[in-house]
């Protein structure tokens, strides 16, 4: 007989809420997560912008940033590792504990996903709160809709590292273009020749004269958002800040599924449909 997991009725004092401040400063804070960093009794920040930082200290009188711990050649895993542990003291001193990151809290984000599942395992209540992602950003601001023929989400730096099939009938997008090939996670740009390897992996799917963009999303709201259009033979000449984000349009058309379409036009036929048989 299997023994039910138990959960405590009461969780222990401290708690924490992993938020998003979403991208443009402000505009993007949803009512909820401003909620949870005013009453927080610690706050801490994953946010490299000063003025950011500034404006997020005018919501609560204990901000706490965590951007120290990032040092030049240490892995950012190790940094991350910091950062959980560092966010957990707080909440087992039974503190409600606020922690403030970027965009979408959970996208492309190991720590707080961490800190949740720590802070549950031991006990504590723990909550992540959606935010504005630079996803959410780029399909607004490039006029790109991905229900309509798809969207394919990779870390840059996954096509070097592994055999992924790219799907060049729909939208692909790379992200995190600034640290594309860095496997020791300590570097914050990787030079021009990993750029150029990552070219060399896409002109072995795509054509070189594919125009691609390159995107940022914008910080601040008196900035709009950067956009650079070059075929995919020009990447690596490209401006980059270490934010770039890389899209690649469809290369060819949806191919019709015939021997669906064709189930399909049968099942429409027992049950009644409303359009025209696919072969029409």
């Amino acid at each position: 007989m299997n023994t039910p997991i138990e959960t405590p009725a009461h969780p222990r004092k401290g708690s924490i809420a992993c938020v998003g401040m979403g991208i443009t400063l402000g505009s993007h804070l949803t009512p909820l997560s401003r909620s949870h960093i005013e009453t927080a009794d610690v706050v801490f920040a994953a946010l490299s912008d000063h003025v950011v930082q500034l404006w997020l200290e005018r919501l609560n009188a204990d901000v706490r940033s965590l951007q120290p711990y990032y040092q030049p050649g240490k892995s950012r895993m190790r940094t991350y590792r910091e950062w959980v542990e560092v966010m957990m003291t707080e909440v087992r001193a039974g503190k409600r504990v606020c922690a403030v990151f970027y965009g979408h809290p959970g996208i492309f984000a190991w720590s707080p996903h961490k800190v949740v599942e720590v802070a549950r395992a031991e006990g504590y209540a723990a909550h992540m709160e959606a935010g504005v992602s630079a996803e959410d950003c780029l399909y607004a601001d490039l006029g790109i809709d991905p229900g309509r023929v798809g969207c394919q989400h990779l870390e840059a730096s996954q096509p070097l590292f592994f055999e992924r099939h790219l799907d060049t009938t729909s939208y692909v997008v790379l992200w995190q273009l600034g640290v594309v090939g860095d496997r020791s996670l300590g570097r914050f740009l990787t030079p021009d020749a990993y750029r150029e390897l990552l070219t060399e992996r896409l002109l072995a799917d795509y054509p070189a004269d594919h125009e691609i963009t390159i995107y940022r999303a914008p910080t601040l709201p008196i900035h709009g958002p950067h956009i650079q259009r070059m075929a995919l033979r020009d990447f690596s000449k490209g401006t980059f800040t270490g934010h770039e984000t890389m899209v690649l349009p469809p290369a060819q058309a949806l191919r019709p599924n015939v021997a669906m379409r064709a189930r399909l036009d049968a099942l429409d036929a027992v049950h009644g449909s409303g359009f025209a048989p696919a072969s029409a």
